[in-house]
C-alpha cells in the first residue's frame, strides 16, 4: 500500500524534530519506512544485545500483532505505531504486568494534551475515545544476559478513515474530530507522559499507579463479560484492580481477579 509523497493529510514523521526533542534524553528515535511488526523488531533486536531506549516507527506496519495475536495492519501514516525498549530492572517481577497499563496513562495523557479530548481506559491495554478504541497497547519481557529487558508496543490511529479501520468499534483522532493531528508531537507527548509515569513506577518498585489507573478504566463500574484463557467466560462487574493490576470482577460470590483475558463492556455502570 502507498501513499502520494505530497498528501498533506498525511505527512511523514519529522525525523530531524524528533532527534533534536530527543537530544539528550534516554530515548534515541529511528523511522521505518514499512516494518511487519515494530514490536517484533525491537525484540529481535532486544534480543541481538541492542541498548535500551530504542523508540522505533514504523509509517506503515504490515503484519503487526496485539492482544490475543490479533492482526493490527496500519495504512502508510495514518496511525502512530512505535515500539520502546526498556529495562525496568529495578521492579520486581511480579509487577511487570503494571507496565502495559502505565502506558496506558501515558497515551491518555497525550491525547488531553495534543488533541484535547479525554481518553479512557478498557482494561487491560485498550485507549478509548468514548466507547471506540483508539489504540492498543502490546508489551513483551525479553529474557537476555544482564537481565531481562521489556518491548513496549503502541498503536494508535490517527489520520485513519471509517473504511480503513479494522473494526466497526474502533476510531480514529480525526473522525473524533481532531483537526490536523501532528504524529510527530503526538509521538514526543507520549514519549514525555510516559517518563513521568515509569520513572514513578520505578522510583516506586512498581508501586502506586492503582489509584490513578483506576481512576481513568472505564471498565471499573460496568458490567463485564470476560473470556479468560482457556475458554472460560467470568460475568460480572467490575468492581475495581488490585495491586497486581488484575481486574476484579464480581459475578456474585465475591470479587474474583482476572489477569488475563479479553473483555467486553456489556453497559455502562
Amino acid at each position: 500500500m502507498s501513499v502520494p509523497a505530497d498528501d498533506v493529510r498525511r505527512p511523514p514523521l519529522d525525523v530531524p524534530t524528533l532527534t533534536a526533542a530527543l537530544s539528550g534524553t534516554r530515548w534515541r528515535a529511528e523511522v521505518l519506512a514499512e516494518s511487519p511488526s515494530t514490536n517484533a523488531h525491537v525484540a529481535a533486536l532486544a534480543r541481538a544485545g541492542e541498548p535500551t531506549g530504542l523508540v522505533l516507527v514504523a509509517e506503515h506496519q504490515s503484519a503487526g500483532r496485539g492482544r490475543l495475536d490479533r492482526v493490527w495492519v496500519t495504512p502508510p501514516r495514518a496511525a502512530l505505531t512505535v515500539s520502546l525498549l526498556v529495562e525496568p530492572a529495578q521492579v520486581p517481577v511480579g509487577r511487570w504486568p503494571w507496565l502495559p497499563l502505565l502506558t496506558g496513562l501515558a497515551v491518555v495523557d497525550a491525547v488531553e494534551a495534543l488533541a484535547g479530548r479525554r481518553a479512557w481506559l478498557k482494561w487491560p491495554n485498550d485507549v478509548l475515545l468514548g466507547d471506540r478504541k483508539l489504540a492498543g497497547i502490546l508489551t513483551e519481557r525479553i529474557e537476555r544476559g544482564g537481565g531481562a529487558v521489556a518491548v513496549v508496543g503502541v498503536g494508535m490511529n490517527v489520520t485513519t478513515t471509517r473504511d480503513e479501520l479494522p473494526v466497526d468499534t474502533a476510531t480514529s483522532l480525526t473522525l473524533a474530530g481532531v483537526p490536523g493531528p501532528d504524529r510527530t508531537a503526538l509521538l514526543l507527548a507520549l514519549l514525555g507522559s510516559f517518563d513521568r509515569w515509569y520513572d514513578a513506577w520505578v522510583r516506586d518498585r512498581g508501586a502506586g499507579l492503582r489509584d490513578a489507573y483506576t481512576a481513568a478504566c472505564s471498565t471499573v463500574g460496568r458490567t463485564v463479560r470476560v473470556e479468560v484463557p482457556g475458554g472460560g467466560v467470568l460475568r460480572g462487574a467490575a468492581v475495581g484492580v488490585d495491586e497486581e493490576g488484575r481486574l476484579l470482577v464480581d459475578d456474585g460470590s465475591g470479587a474474583r481477579p482476572v489477569g488475563a483475558g479479553d473483555v467486553v463492556h456489556v453497559r455502562p455502570g
